[in-house]
């Protein structure tokens, strides 16, 4: 469990970080140019290395060591954020430094997840997972409240410091406490990083339970972003003094990573694996239905609750479903999967937000919010209906485990798969090559 601890610190600080950058930037940017939409635009640069080339980015994880990986990641985004410390730093050139260091994410985020089943043992992962996502979730809390603090009260470039400080301890926490072990992916394997790249396409959408896991992640994060993407319009709906907006904005905000800790926590403590399993889709319908009272126009406290329940359901979704998903990938695959579900629940919630910032421009807030939340509950009670069987999810995690080597002992890179991506019968049969001396 040693590494295990120093996985989660850096993710710890590392996150914390990210959000404190966040908070940091967008009042900096603002007190420099006095635009909403260039502090916004400096909040929003963070999500286009996913969007655009995330799973390149992921893919390229898995030519190189996990533990490796992580430290550039961290001293290259410490490097680019001591940057934004330069007095007098053009807004442009801002933007691009904040760009720059996103690109680290896909590549920290994949090589993460993927290293995680190397260090805790099969039946333990549910459970670490549901830690990692939980404590995510109070690092956006906790690294929004600081940042905007300190960058309000103090200034920007004391909250940018902290964040440097962070990575660096996120480097340090690997270095020291992860072990050193070989690439996922042989050098002699190698192809095309676009190639290897679609092979984590193939492989996701190829199977069907991993096919049907990513729609259900993808879908349900499209419908339940919206009250956060939505949240200073339906604050300002509520309420003519700008004090009581700015807290209800926040409540809004908060309500749903609040929620998710609640529920995460909750179902990892009183809900063994085969209930987790039995509650995806009652959480998946759940999160989508919490929030059609909107349709209401309800007082602003009762949309705390609602969102927070929605958060609840998520937190009792998504750990479980990550989970699951993690243990049906075969070994030198993780990371480029992970990739592929990161782009495409960028996508989708960008397009929940597009589509609802339209609609709300054109008809009542309240309105759009509980008839987008139908839309939500129909789309997932679909995918429930049609949600594969335990053993179907069964028979996947056995083929992927056949290609895994066993908890603490360094992986062996792994023979790709020729494309397309192979089916469960052709994972048992992938050979394991020892790593040349």
């Amino acid at each position: 469990m040693r590494e295990y601890r120093a996985i989660y610190g850096s993710l710890l600080v590392n996150w914390i970080g990210d959000y404190l950058t966040k908070a940091a930037v967008t009042v900096l940017v603002y007190q420099q140019t006095e635009s909403v939409l260039l502090s916004a635009a400096a909040f929003g640069v963070s999500f286009i290395p996913w969007i655009i080339g995330g799973t390149l980015l992921s893919a390229l994880a898995e030519r190189y060591p996990y533990r490796r990986v992580l430290i550039v990641a961290d001293l290259a985004r410490m490097v680019t954020i001591a940057l934004l410390l330069i007095p007098h730093t053009p807004t442009w050139l801002m933007l691009v430094l904040v760009f720059l260091a996103s690109l680290g994410m896909p590549p920290t985020q994949a090589a993460r997840s993927a290293l995680l089943p190397q260090l805790v043992s099969r039946d333990k992962l549910a459970t670490a997972i549901t830690i990692n996502q939980t404590t995510t979730q109070a690092a956006q809390v906790v690294g929004y409240l600081i940042g905007a603090t300190i960058a309000t009260a103090i200034s920007p470039r004391v909250a940018l410091s902290l964040d440097v400080l962070t990575f660096a301890l996120s480097a340090i926490f690997i270095a020291r406490g992860i072990q050193p072990r070989p690439p996922a992916s042989a050098r002699a394997e190698r192809r095309h990083l676009l190639r290897e790249s679609g092979e984590g396409f193939q492989l996701v959408f190829g199977r069907p339970v991993l096919r049907a896991i990513a729609l259900m992640v993808f879908l349900f994060t499209m419908f339940t972003i919206v009250p956060e993407s939505l949240a200073a319009a339906w604050a300002a709906e509520g309420s003519g003094d700008s004090a009581a907006r700015g807290l209800d904005q926040g409540l809004i905000m908060a309500a749903n990573p609040v929620g998710f800790v609640v529920g995460g926590l909750l179902v990892a403590r009183l809900a063994g694996p085969a209930l987790r399993d039995r509650l995806i889709c009652p959480f998946a319908i759940l999160s989508s239905l919490a929030l059609v009272p909107a349709l209401f126009d309800p007082p602003v406290m009762v949309v705390v609750a609602m969102v927070a329940l929605s958060g609840v359901a998520g937190g009792g979704l998504s750990p479980t479903l990550n989970g699951k998903f993690v243990l049906m990938l075969p070994h030198g695959y993780r990371a480029r999967a992970f990739g592929v579900i990161q782009a495409g629940m960028q996508l989708f919630q960008l397009a929940g937000i597009v589509i609802t910032g339209v609609l709300a421009d054109q008809f009542r807030l309240p309105l759009v919010v509980g008839l987008w939340s139908i839309a939500g509950v129909a789309v997932m009670a679909f995918l429930a209906a049609r949600w594969p069987s335990r053993r179907a999810f069964s028979r996947a995690a056995e083929a992927a485990a056949a290609t895994m080597p066993p908890v603490d002992e360094p992986a062996r890179p792994v023979v790709p798969a020729p494309s397309p991506a192979p089916d469960a019968a052709a994972v048992a049969r992938t050979t394991v090559t020892p790593e040349p001396t």
